[in-house]
């Protein structure tokens, strides 16, 4: 039972950080990532290690692939709590609610806003560049002003003056 309890902690433990690295790698966090695969290495070669000396026990094996697939649960569930980088929101909303950008800028994001045109008539079309963590915050805001807004957002590889660099 101690050899099934390691199998589960080490592989567990080696998948989340190899998750959180790879994430860490394409935001461009390099030495924290090379870091990271320094500890994870030691540990995939002690699990893997435990597993091929215990082979007479198919479960081991078992264990292991179950708990890989964990690991990547566990490792996703991770980033997402760290949300590391930046995401752009873009929000159209009907003419009527063009005040969403003064309610946004009192919240203290950047806005950007222009009149756009829909199969319905008229739109804003609302552009805010912010923090990760803070998504969810801004899409409640929005939903609040128009239930029935469209949201779409997406990540940012770089991004050159404007309110966002003025913060930082």
């Amino acid at each position: 039972m101690t050899v099934i309890l390691s199998i589960i902690v080490l592989q567990i433990t080696y998948v989340s950080m190899l998750s959180i690295r790879f994430i860490l790698m394409v935001k461009g966090v390099r030495y924290v990532a090379s870091m990271m695969s320094a500890v994870e290495i030691g540990i995939y070669v002690i699990g893997f290690k435990l597993v091929l000396d215990n082979l007479d026990n198919p479960i081991n094996l078992i264990i292991y692939c179950l708990s890989y697939g964990a690991g990547v649960l566990l490792g996703i569930k991770i980033e997402e709590r760290l949300a590391i980088g930046y995401i752009t929101v873009q929000i159209t909303t009907k003419e009527e609610f063009g005040h969403l950008a003064d309610h946004l800028r009192a919240q203290g994001y950047g806005v950007t806003r222009w009149p756009g045109e829909g199969r319905e008539g008229r739109r804003w079309v609302h552009n805010v560049v912010l923090p990760r963590k803070q998504q969810q915050n801004v899409y409640r805001e929005a939903l609040a002003i128009d239930p029935n807004c469209f949201i779409v957002s997406y990540e940012p590889k770089l991004f050159h003056g404007g309110f966002m660099t003025r913060k930082m």
